[in-house]
């Protein structure tokens, strides 16, 4: 094994290592929530992720975006099918291994370029709608700071990625005239021909091969090193998308889940056959709602991971619309915040450690909650139906039943139910008073 071959291994195994380390801590914080999601009628939720995860059908809202976003997807997922060729090349010292496919062959570095060009396109007008246009949705307060610089870097990596591939197969093209044993005569190259062989290739052979190696070791170490930006980045749908699809709800958009303790319980208060003071019928409803994100499901944390940040729910959001603090993507953006900071907390401290701070309250304020109309525009609007909204209802629940805290109107609907039987603030003797003055 030559040396450059062992530093390949190296390489390759510290990032697949590191990899799996940051995964099993994102991991293990997702199941750091409950149970209880459900996971029935398996053919649906397949369906879900053939059409909207892999198909992305629910972007096509926007046609054009949702082209372009089409493109660098496929594009990811076919250009590093080479990668396989790039490792096995990198760990036994082969060049183009799989270049004995022929005319196939060809046809598939043929390919591999003309997306890749198109994956420029795409890129530097997503980064013009970013920086120049400033497209509303990117410009909300939760998106100031890294969130900004983590859209901008991956679009950025990208357009190096695709640049250090057609540089890479420009020398090699070039290099096969001189070095006809080492660069064997193989691929067809559309796009590097025409745009950057004519740049190159009045270089001495030497400069070509100082350029081919940089591109190829550029080209695998930053795919690698994107595998483990991953963990620190929203680019984590690449990989949740489809797990956040196939768990969301199958329920109609609108319909309201209800506690089992608190269905128990009334079930025991109109059973008349029940003994309420009997001991069998104790009920242990633990916490109503949530306060931290222990207390939401591991599908709500999973969501949070998920999350692409592109702002389609908030700009779809009623109360943001009409000014309101609401932002059902801060939503997603702060409990994913906060499990890494629970995460971390119980690496560096312990699982029974606890810092004094909540979701509720030091992340998400009352304000944001009350502020939802339960109208479900945001899980409608999602990419990979996740459901800020449940987390939102959660929280509520917490405020009310737990705290008993709510805004003053809701209070006085409570009170009047309590005591009237009715949201309204007379008793039902009063209700028909109406009639008497017509």
């Amino acid at each position: 094994m030559q040396i450059s071959n062992f530093i390949f291994f190296i390489i390759l195994l510290s990032s697949l290592l590191l990899f799996s380390y940051n995964f099993k801590k994102i991991y293990r914080n997702i199941n750091l929530g409950k149970g209880g999601v459900d996971s029935n009628n398996k053919k649906e939720r397949w369906k879900r992720v053939i059409f909207i995860a892999f198909g992305q059908s629910k972007m096509f809202d926007k046609p054009f975006v949702a082209i372009l976003h089409l493109i660098v997807y496929v594009a990811f997922i076919l250009i590093n099918i080479e990668l396989i060729e790039i490792v096995i090349d990198g760990l036994f010292g082969t060049h183009r291994i799989f270049s004995f496919l022929g005319l196939f062959y060809d046809f598939l570095i043929g390919s591999f370029e003309i997306l890749a060009f198109l994956v420029l396109i795409s890129v530097i007008i997503f980064l013009v709608r970013r920086n120049v246009i400033k497209i509303k949705r990117f410009m909300s307060s939760e998106m100031k700071g890294w969130p900004t610089i983590d859209g901008n870097l991956i679009l950025v990596f990208e357009i190096l990625l695709m640049l250090a591939f057609l540089t890479m197969n420009a020398s090699d093209s070039i290099l096969q005239n001189y070095y006809p044993k080492k660069y064997i005569d193989v691929g067809y190259f559309p796009v590097s021909n025409l745009f950057i062989v004519p740049l190159i290739k009045n270089l001495n052979s030497n400069t070509l091969i100082i350029i081919e190696r940089f591109c190829w070791w550029f080209h695998i170490i930053g795919i690698l090193g994107f595998l483990n930006y991953l963990a620190i980045s929203k680019h984590l749908h690449i990989l949740l998308a489809f797990p956040s699809t196939y768990y969301s709800k199958l329920d109609p958009r609108g319909k309201f889940s209800n506690m089992d303790s608190v269905n128990n319980e009334v079930k025991l208060m109109l059973d008349p056959n029940a003994d309420n003071f009997s001991q069998t019928n104790e009920i242990n409803p633990g916490n109503f709602g949530a306060k931290d994100v222990k207390d939401l499901t591991w599908l709500q944390l999973l969501n949070s991971y998920s999350c692409t940040e592109c702002g389609r729910c908030t700009s779809e959001c009623p109360a943001n619309v009409t000014g309101k603090k609401l932002s059902p993507r801060k939503i997603m953006m702060d409990v994913r915040d906060r499990i890494e900071e629970v995460g971390n907390n119980i690496e560096k401290k312990g699982k029974d450690f606890d810092d004094g701070k909540s979701l509720l309250n030091d992340y998400i304020k009352p304000e944001e909650l009350w502020a939802c109309t339960s109208c479900n525009a945001c899980v409608e609007a999602c990419p990979i139906n996740i459901d800020p909204l449940s987390i939102i209802l959660d929280l509520r629940r917490y405020s009310v039943m737990e705290e008993s805290s709510a805004p003053v109107e809701l209070n006085n609907v409570f009170s009047n139910i309590e005591n009237n039987g009715a949201p309204w603030p007379f008793p039902a003797t009063d209700r028909l008073n109406w009639k008497e003055n017509d």
